[in-house]
């Protein structure tokens, strides 16, 4: 019989490790175990701002959630603080203000001092990207040929341009997962991730001089000072560009001396807890999806079978993220970006800037849509899980001969927060094709099913596009709250035409930053070998083999392409037609 004493110390010896999330709208913390099997998570809730195309949150606001989302993660799961071994931070990428003493400083026209943070989703400086672009810098072949209106450098030239008071009093610019990590460790050591994704960072400057096994703090040598000033940012290059990085690390490098002892009290854990240098969020979901094979997978595949694979995390947006050995430009997709993602391999990002949030808006704002949700919450389901079986419903009662027919009238360009991959168009709108006076519920879900392959043949677009540019994409990963949907999947491995694996532990992106603390605790030589050891698979979804749906799919396909075309015709016109 084990004692209290014996069974409290042999519990103590047990690694846990915390990841922490911080998604649009909550704070959320997981603990996972050795196995990297989850043992419990928690979330809370964060407040955003949104007026027009400018949309801020509040980093006070999101320390404090993160700290409920912490404890009480802790308290479900049966784990004492003491017992977390390794804490990895993962985030949107918006964008952070505070000043010498690190308190907030505002970043909205509202002058409120709470709203520090740009948003990932902000297309406020429009124009300013679009200015940025027009200068042909030669760190924008490293975004795909241009810079996007979500990314920080357009972002930070508005405030310039808008927000003198607020420019002045900045001490530090911050990706948000930077912010975090200095948060909880005092130390400012940026990520490569970060960095290099969002900033315009030349993180290959360190190629020759570094690797992982090696990692340390490397002071920067990958700003491009002429880009800063051509830009009009010259004052972010002066004291050594202290302002947005002086140094920056691999993603899962240990910070500082770990948690501070205030972090740590606030967290309700150890002072001097390793924490790892962070992710942005959908990089993190890469990290904790991208070694999900099937076991005699993994004993079987060489070291490039990780290049053949993509990653789809998709959420509110969705990122599309593969890595290769060497650095491949694809015109309107972003990177090559250099150790961004997996240490020492180039990562190619594509993304929808809108996809959860696209189904949401359109489901939302059917006027079927609130009577079907008290419908759904009676049968205590969610509505697309009610949506889903409308359509199943649907499929029999019209004798369709598969599913996907039942939109053959029904066509969806989803742009509707503009096109990020593969065409890098701000300006897109999205459209649809088809519409009637029918007000019904099967309306409604006619409506989400041609959106939901919308999507999902944006992302054939995408894929299409990289591996015409020298990927070799056949292998798709899904994470993220749009995996659990049964039918979104199905769709995109049919539309697609390539199998789909699902990890068996579906908070990737928790386990991702989880993964960056591990590695930090030095439980792990390095990023990939945590991976390998941690993800695992769970169902894999294959494409139909009905030839008929094919076939049907890619008529589909040839309209949504078409579509784009006809609104760069519209657009023409009515160029035109106002000149």
């Amino acid at each position: 019989m084990i004692t209290t004493a014996a069974a409290a110390s042999s519990r103590l010896r047990r690694s846990v490790f915390l990841g922490i999330d911080v998604g649009t709208g909550s704070a959320r913390a997981g603990l996972f175990d050795e196995q990297g099997k989850l043992l419990g998570s928690a979330s809370s809730p964060i407040q955003i701002w949104k007026q027009g195309d400018c949309v801020e949150q509040s980093s006070t606001d999101i320390w404090l959630a993160i700290c409920t989302a912490v404890k009480r993660a802790l308290s479900l799961s049966n784990v004492a603080g003491e017992e977390v071994t390794g804490i990895g931070f993962a985030a949107t990428c918006s964008l952070v203000a505070v000043d010498s003493e690190g308190q907030p400083v505002s970043v909205s026209r509202s002058g409120d001092t709470r709203r520090n943070v740009i948003v990932w989703m902000d297309h406020r400086a429009i124009k300013q990207a679009e200015r940025i672009n027009s200068c042909n810098s030669p760190v924008l072949q490293y975004c795909g040929g241009s810079i996007s209106p979500e990314m920080q450098p357009p972002k930070l030239l508005w405030v310039k341009e808008n927000l003198q008071e607020s420019w002045s009093m900045t001490f530090r610019w911050m990706d948000l997962s930077d912010w975090l990590s200095y948060r909880a460790t005092g130390d400012d050591t940026r990520s490569l991730c970060t960095t290099v994704c969002k900033w315009t960072y030349l993180g290959h400057a360190h190629m020759q001089h570094v690797d992982e096994k090696n990692s340390r703090d490397m002071e920067t040598c990958g700003w491009d000072d002429d880009f800063w000033e051509e830009i009009g940012l010259r004052d972010l290059v002066d004291g050594h560009h202290s302002k947005i990085g002086r140094s920056v690390a691999f993603p899962g490098h240990p910070l500082g001396c770990g948690l501070t002892p205030d972090a740590a009290k606030e967290l309700g854990l150890l002072a001097g807890t390793p924490v790892g240098t962070s992710l942005i969020d959908a990089h993190a979901g890469g990290v904790g999806v991208m070694e999900s094979v099937p076991e005699a997978e993994a004993k079987e595949s060489d070291d490039d079978a990780i290049c053949r694979r993509m990653v789809l995390v998709c959420g509110t947006s969705t990122c599309h993220m593969a890595v290769s050995r060497s650095k491949l430009f694809i015109p309107g997709v972003w990177g090559p970006f250099w150790s961004a993602m997996v240490p020492e391999y180039w990562l190619t990002e594509g993304g929808q800037s809108a996809t959860g949030a696209l189904l949401d808006y359109i489901v939302d704002n059917h006027v079927a849509s609130s009577h079907l949700a008290n419908r759904a919450a009676s049968q205590n389901i969610s509505l697309f899980q009610m949506l889903n079986n409308l359509l199943e419903q649907m499929m029999h009662d019209m004798d369709t001969p598969f599913i996907a027919a039942l939109t053959a009238d029904l066509h969806i360009l989803p742009d509707f927060h503009g096109n990020r991959s593969p065409i890098a168009d701000p300006k897109a709108k999205g459209m649809i094709c088809g519409l009637n006076l029918d007000t019904s519920e099967r309306q409604l879900a006619l409506q989400y099913f041609a959106t939901l392959q919308g999507l999902a043949y944006g992302t054939r677009h995408i894929i299409e596009h990289c591996n015409e540019h020298g990927h070799k994409i056949d292998t798709m990963f899904a994470s993220g709250g749009l995996s659990k949907n049964s039918l979104f999947i199905q769709e995109h491995a049919d539309i697609i035409g390539c199998r789909i694996i699902l990890p068996r532990e579906s908070e990737s992106v928790l386990l991702g930053a989880a993964i960056l603390g591990a590695v930090a605790a030095k439980k792990y030589s390095s990023l990939r070998e945590a991976m390998k050891a941690l993800n695992a698979a769970g169902q894999i979804i294959y494409p139909s083999q009905d030839p008929r749906v094919k076939k049907y799919h890619d008529g589909k396909y040839r309209i949504f392409r078409q579509l784009y075309e006809q609104q760069l015709s519209h657009r023409s016109i009515m160029a035109e037609a106002l000149s």
